[in-house]
């Protein structure tokens, strides 16, 4: 009769932890349901659960994984440091997919851990974008080798084992370099994570990358610095195999978090293979994807999007001024492409969101008021998210100011791109800030979210959606004083987690001032909420709604529309036209523009 395997004799706990950060007042940004999911833990759980399975440790070790979303998760220090002593302290904490602003609460989550002499990693953009763009020194990286922290630098995909194997034999090195040996992501492990903790995340969504990395020169780009500008790509069969294991678990709604799907070479069979899954197997799929401005230019890109599930893209549009894109090495975007982008995904009745960037060389708070009003008059946009240009350590930007000596703020926890972080030629910083917080206030008037629900109506984008992500990006920045990204729903905050260089509050003040403001805040949303669902409810009911019109929703003109005020008032918008009439009489000579 055979024997039964040996129960493993040692367990080894890893523990995945992605920090959030701090907010003005020193609190951990923490909700009871986040917006948005980590792919980072996603990602890092997949390849995490392959070394269990393979047993990377020898048949004696099992490996115990748990994931921690600060974002959405409180981080029990005292349980964790309990569980290891359990265990004889065999294990790893690995901070994952640390960003430059989640960098000083990254520290603060690993000096307990170090205190009690357990071996602790860090890996993510800030790490690998030092390294990658500055020397080995910069912007806080001896934090790490004076708390005795291993700093992992590039991706984990076939290197996590090594730096399993050494942390159980009690050899962390102090840095893992791979920022030159960039893995192969098709066949790798599928990013993964179990429901109950999808479940932390509005909506039930999860997240992957299709592929990694762009081959753009965009100066405030992190991502080419890191993740490279070789792009490398996961296969249909990488994609088919995560959906239906998410699938398994009741989880259908997804994120992609490539920086630009249309630049997948894989991008149609990855499309024909959720068209199979969806209008075949019936698994209800919804993604969100992002792409680029020209996009719309790929033959059956934006029709096959719609019928893989595609429901929201996200666009970097940037700015809409010609002379800011090129300032910014974003001279892929081209402004006399916009509209016909933006109503070609308008036709599949799909969601758009732009990023849009403030402080720009040309940007004064009058030119960002007038842009704002022709975009509101002109473009088909629903969704805004400003932004900050901000210098993030591994972008060309921050290289170029830190080489330079150029002054920048030096709390990394203000490097989140709603916070000024460095000078502006043309705007003080007060004025930088001021424009910021007044931007979201001059494109989510009441007014124009009216017009955006005409415009959903008429063109088949699902209302209740649309006012689901209205009420979040029109109340966020001043109900919470968080960028929407970063919100959730029910703020979540303990006197116990405020930044250690501020003073702990007493929690006899601490506590009823938080249930006030919790109240208050609440009563402001649900506000925002019952007038927003009664004007689509006028509107949904309006057996005329169908046919509404305005300029954004107008078709191109044969002249390209370059009387709108897109081209005659931004800064570059008449060489633009010029630019692509030049363009066109070389390629199409016969052809009038």
């Amino acid at each position: 009769m055979p024997h039964a395997p040996e129960a493993p004799s040692r367990r080894f706990q890893l523990v995945l932890i992605k920090p959030s950060h701090y907010d003005d007042n020193g609190y951990v940004i923490r909700w009871w349901r986040a917006m948005i999911p980590s792919n980072s833990l996603a990602a890092l759980y997949g390849i995490a659960e392959d070394c269990a399975d393979r047993q990377v440790l020898g048949p004696h070790t099992a490996i115990d994984i748990s994931v921690i979303d600060e974002t959405n998760t409180r981080v029990d220090f005292s349980s964790l440091l309990a569980r290891f002593r359990r265990n004889g302290n065999l294990g790893l904490i690995a901070l994952v997919g640390v960003q430059t602003n989640q960098y000083p609460r990254a520290l603060d989550i690993a000096r307990p851990f170090r205190e009690a002499g357990l071996p602790v990693a860090i890996g993510g953009f800030h790490v690998s974008g030092c390294l990658a763009m500055l020397d080995g020194h910069a912007v806080g990286l001896d934090a790490c080798r004076e708390m005795g922290v291993s700093i992992f630098a590039g991706e984990a995909e076939g290197r996590l084992e090594t730096v399993l194997r050494d942390a159980a034999a009690d050899q962390l090195r102090p840095l893992y370099n791979f920022m030159n040996d960039l893995p192969s992501i098709e066949s790798a492990p599928v990013p993964f994570l179990p429901k109950r903790h999808v479940e932390h995340t509005l909506g039930l969504s999860a997240s992957f990358d299709a592929g990694r990395g762009c081959p753009y020169q965009c100066s405030f780009c992190t991502i080419i610095n890191v993740q490279g500008r070789k792009s490398r790509f996961r296969s249909a069969d990488d994609v088919e195999e995560l959906v239906r294991l998410n699938w398994a678990h009741g989880i259908h709604k997804f994120f992609i978090t490539d920086d630009n799907f249309a630049r997948n070479k894989n991008w149609e069979v990855i499309f024909d293979r959720l068209i199979m899954l969806k209008e075949r197997d019936g698994i209800p799929l919804g993604f969100m994807i992002q792409v680029d401005t020209l996009c719309h230019k790929i033959e059956n890109f934006v029709e096959k999007a719609k019928r893989a599930g595609v429901t929201r893209v996200f666009i970097g549009l940037e700015n809409v001024n010609p002379d800011n894109l090129v300032a910014a090495k974003k001279g892929q975007n081209k402004i006399t492409e916009y509209r016909k982008m933006l109503l070609a995904w308008k036709a599949q009745g799909i969601m758009t969101l732009a990023g849009y960037i403030l402080g720009f060389p040309s940007d004064t708070p009058e030119t960002i008021r007038r842009d704002i009003a022709i975009i509101q008059d002109e473009l088909p946009l629903d969704i805004i998210e400003f932004f900050c240009l901000t210098p993030l350590p591994g972008s060309e930007d921050h290289q170029s100011l830190w080489k330079n000596g150029v002054e920048m703020a030096s709390d990394l926890n203000i490097y989140d791109v709603e916070h000024v972080c460095t000078g502006h030629a043309r705007m003080s910083k007060q004025e930088w800030e001021d424009i910021y917080r007044e931007a979201w206030s001059l494109y989510y008037t009441p007014k124009h979210m009216k017009t955006l629900l005409r415009r959903a109506v008429a063109t088949g984008v699902p209302l209740g959606s649309l006012v689901k992500v209205l009420v979040t990006f029109a109340t966020m920045v001043h109900v919470e004083n968080v960028h929407p990204l970063q919100s959730g729903l029910l703020r979540l905050k303990r006197p116990s987690e405020r930044r250690p260089s501020m003073p702990r509050e007493n929690p006899l003040v601490f506590w009823p001032r938080n249930v006030w403001e919790t109240m208050s805040k609440h009563v402001v949303v649900a506000g925002a909420v019952m007038r927003l669902v009664a004007t689509a409810l006028v509107i949904a009911r309006d057996p005329r709604s169908g046919e509404y019109t305005d300029q954004a929703l107008k078709p191109v003109g044969a002249d390209g529309d370059e009387t709108l005020d897109l081209f005659t008032k931004t800064t570059g918008g008449g060489a633009a036209i010029t630019h692509a009439k030049r363009i066109a009489r070389l390629t199409h000579p016969d052809r009038i523009i």
